[in-house]
């Protein structure tokens, strides 16, 4: 006579499994999922530094590709072995100003699809990586979220922060060179859309 108290086989618990085995059947896809868009990123990036003529956007990415080869060799070692990594997570920096340029410079030509691979230039270029990267950083928050292996959520977790420091980065280029610009409300609407909430009580933590 069966004990229904029992735990039928297929039921595990993590901590009497393997590191390596603690994933989740739709985490494993998701890791799949992040790890192929990270090589993605990595392949199209060495497209484009073929391309570049401007040796600060080149700097940029090639200071991006080194971080994302350790985030992705990372994430792997993690995924693989469902343990703390041999080197954490790094924290990125970029190494420039954070200046915005705001407004709007007339007589700006309009956008359309190049016809030929010889009207690639550094402001498409740049377009593609900051892109690539935001969709990396959204692609990531999402399946954090997912994640059941405490290791692989926590090494996925924080690198969403480091992917949207560098599209900040990106961004800050495409704006100093005109390719991103940025339109401001007027005076009077902005002040009165600052001042229209207010502070909301807080009661004491236990």
């Amino acid at each position: 006579m069966q004990n229904h108290n029992e735990q039928p086989d297929e039921m595990k618990i993590s901590e009497n499994m393997r590191p390596q085995m603690s994933h989740g059947g739709h985490e494993i896809f998701d890791a799949q999922e992040i790890l192929s868009g990270i090589i993605a990123m990595l392949d199209q990036y060495q497209m484009y530094a073929a391309n570049i003529q401007d040796p600060e956007l080149l700097e940029i990415l090639n200071h991006q590709t080194s971080f994302m080869t350790h985030l992705y060799n990372t994430v792997l070692e993690s995924f693989q072995t469902g343990k703390k990594p041999s080197d954490s997570t790094h924290v990125y920096n970029m190494t420039r100003s954070n200046n915005v340029v705001y407004g709007i410079q007339p007589g700006q030509p309009p956008s359309k699809p190049i016809q030929f691979t010889t009207d690639i230039n550094d402001g498409g270029l740049s377009g593609y990586m900051l892109g690539q990267v935001k969709g990396l950083s959204s692609l990531m928050a999402m399946t954090a979220l997912e994640m059941t292996n405490p290791v692989l959520r926590r090494v996925i977790a924080d690198s969403v922060p480091n992917l949207i420091e560098m599209s900040y980065e990106v961004f800050l280029y495409q704006n100093k060179h005109s390719h991103y610009q940025v339109p401001q409300l007027n005076p009077q609407d902005m002040s009165q859309l600052l001042q229209s909430y207010s502070p909301a009580p807080e009661k004491p933590l236990n």
